[in-house]
């Protein structure tokens, strides 16, 4: 267990709840509930840079493995910080791959890695969310552990409430065609992985009318 972590976690989550006012609604609670158990890969879409501690403190009761840009470490003490914290560097304008092993091993030891699938954050005018990198589908391939989608509208520090929809898991070797190569698996995957986030956005947005 990384202590670090779990110090952070644990002096912030009061000063959080003020901040960042979540509130959180299932798609199926009884499928997936703020508890994880065992290995699991969180897919997010990506509003901004606070989104990583959100999830943080939606899944309390583990510590979340992130998969973090390159230039999030390059800035100090953030860097520090991010990698104290567990934080997996993934090198975007480079062919070096490790992070996907290193997350591999995380699930192997039966840990949660988290993955914004989209890799940067959106610019304005851009549709949202953005098309999903393969990394998120073939790290599911990969170990074979279930996927669980979540969405969140970034409503962030404003009057209005935060509000993230936690999704049923999703398994990456079910959702592949045998009849297709691995790219067009991955491709397949990734677009299936997306449609689910939208598909959670317009559950938040349902269910924001009902409240």
């Amino acid at each position: 267990m990384n202590l670090f972590n779990a110090f952070v976690r644990v002096t912030a989550y009061p000063v959080q709840l003020p901040v960042f006012r979540t509130k959180i609604v299932y798609e199926n609670k009884n499928s997936q509930s703020r508890r994880v158990k065992g290995a699991a890969i969180i897919i997010s879409n990506h509003t901004s840079v606070w989104d990583y501690a959100v999830w943080m403190f939606v899944f309390f009761s583990r510590m979340l493995r992130a998969q973090m840009a390159e230039v999030l470490f390059q800035k100090q003490p953030l860097g520090l910080f991010l990698k104290l914290m567990g934080g997996v560097r993934v090198d975007r304008n480079s062919f070096d791959f490790g992070f996907v092993s290193k997350s591999q091993r995380i699930l192997e030891k039966g840990g949660v890695v988290e993955i914004f699938p989209e890799s940067r954050l959106p610019l304005k005018g851009e549709e949202r969310p953005l098309p999903f990198k393969p990394s998120a589908a073939y790290l599911g391939l990969l170990s074979g552990a279930p996927m669980i989608p979540v969405y969140t509208n970034g409503k962030y520090f404003s009057r209005e409430r935060a509000r993230v929809v936690i999704g049923t898991p999703v398994y990456a070797r079910e959702l592949a065609d045998e009849s297709l190569s691995e790219k067009e698996n991955l491709e397949r995957i990734s677009q299936l992985l997306r449609e689910k986030i939208i598909g959670l956005e317009k559950l938040c947005h349902e269910r924001s009318k009902e409240s």
